[in-house]
């Protein structure tokens, strides 16, 4: 059988390929740690889950809307006006089947064959694989640790060329945890009004997972706004991975195209998920600060650990719960059976020998770093980290 040709203009993301392999070591016996996805390891809150049990016995069962129940779209306004003082109405709301879904629609909506999307890195795995599926080119800005991981407003004005469709960024930023502050979102935004082709896809689905103040959206400034494309979900903040809610924040023509291809595709997004979302987003923030508040204990855990291991440099990410440190002095060396070419090999020596999982930089458009997660307890966090150093101690 011969499959479609677009199944060879993708790859598989390397998070879920590692949390397979993971998996499977574990499967047979071996006692693996997870840091490789980037999921939190609490469970919804309380008063979410009965929102949804109330939903099940109030009999929302049917099919949903394709932009997503009314009262869950005036939810998500709700929620920008108080948390980010931005003003949207519910017909520039879309509703998706997690983020992943929210800006698939984004890109396949904007993005035509050879167009251009800039895309600073590190970026998330699936930015520059949907590009590709929307038969677009990727335009990338190398960043680096030195710089904090972030794209100054010169860098990307010299990334832009007539054919650029749109550039695509999150803040905070996985995997670097990076968090662009409001001046640097204003400097950005004055390039994008000189370039009025441009759309700005902004994902901020960490925006609750943030160390160093309040979120700044770059939808902020009003001479861009109805080019920016806000994508954002529950899964992060509020521990509903798999609810699968996420939503954009547009222009109406713009929701408009994403929900005619969401029409296609999935139609609306789970009912019973959507009523639990409406309590997520109009209630009590306080699960949310107090997981934000843990991330931040064990933020600090892990950088004591890895700043004991020689050779890794490794910057405080402001948001998110990743590290992301470029470990590139161990390229090259060897235990006496592995040697360690990249990344890729640093990542399956770490799986194989310290049974710990993690993400190869390369998959994020960063080759040099690997990314670690600490969305899991920290007894696990420091077991872990304990194999890594022995792990690399080998390394000569």
């Amino acid at each position: 059988m011969q499959l479609s040709s677009l199944l060879e203009r993708f790859a598989e993301p390397e998070t879920l390929k590692m949390a397979k392999l993971g998996r499977e070591l574990r499967a047979k016996g071996v006692d693996v740690i997870d840091l490789s996805l980037g999921e939190p390891d609490f469970d919804t809150p309380e008063h979410i889950k009965q929102a949804a049990i109330q939903a099940i016995n109030d009999n929302w069962s049917h099919y949903t809307p394709v932009p997503g129940f009314l009262d869950l779209r005036e939810a998500v306004c709700t929620k920008l006006k108080r948390d980010n003082n931005l003003d949207y109405k519910p017909e520039q709301i879309v509703v998706s089947t997690g983020a992943k879904q929210s800006l698939a629609n984004v890109l396949l909506a904007l993005v035509d064959e050879n167009e251009e999307v800039v895309i600073p890195t590190p970026y998330w795995v699936t930015y520059s694989e949907l590009v590709k599926i929307a038969r677009g080119k990727v335009v990338e800005i190398r960043t680096s640790v030195e710089k904090g991981f972030k794209a100054t407003a010169e860098e990307v004005e010299a990334a832009i060329t007539p054919n650029t469709k749109a550039f695509l960024f999150s803040s905070p930023c996985n995997p670097s945890g990076a968090v662009y502050n409001k001046e640097e979102l204003a400097a950005l935004a004055q390039v994008f009004k000189r370039h009025p082709q441009v759309t700005i896809i902004s994902d901020e689905i960490y925006e609750y997972i943030n160390y160093v103040g309040d979120h700044e959206s770059i939808a902020q400034f009003e001479d861009i706004k109805d080019r920016v494309v806000i994508v954002n979900g529950l899964s992060k903040g509020f521990a509903m991975t798999g609810w699968r809610i996420g939503y954009t924040a547009s222009s109406v023509a713009i929701a408009k195209g994403m929900e005619k291809l969401q029409g296609q595709f999935t139609s609306g997004t789970c009912s019973i998920a959507q009523k639990a979302g409406v309590a997520a987003l109009t209630t009590d923030l306080k699960p949310t600060q107090e997981m934000a508040e843990e991330f931040t204990r064990r933020k600090k855990r892990v950088l004591e650990l890895v700043n004991e291991i020689p050779g890794v440099i490794c910057s405080d990410p402001d948001g998110a719960f990743y590290i992301f440190p470029d470990m590139s002095s161990y390229f090259g060396k060897t235990d006496g059976e592995t040697f360690i070419k990249d990344s890729a090999d640093l990542c399956m020596y770490i799986l194989n020998t310290a049974h710990v999982s993690s993400v190869m930089g390369a998959a994020f458009g960063e080759p040099n770093c690997v990314r670690f997660s600490f969305a899991n307890s920290l007894p696990n966090i420091e077991k872990g980290w304990v194999r890594i150093k022995d792990a690399l101690s080998k390394l000569k």
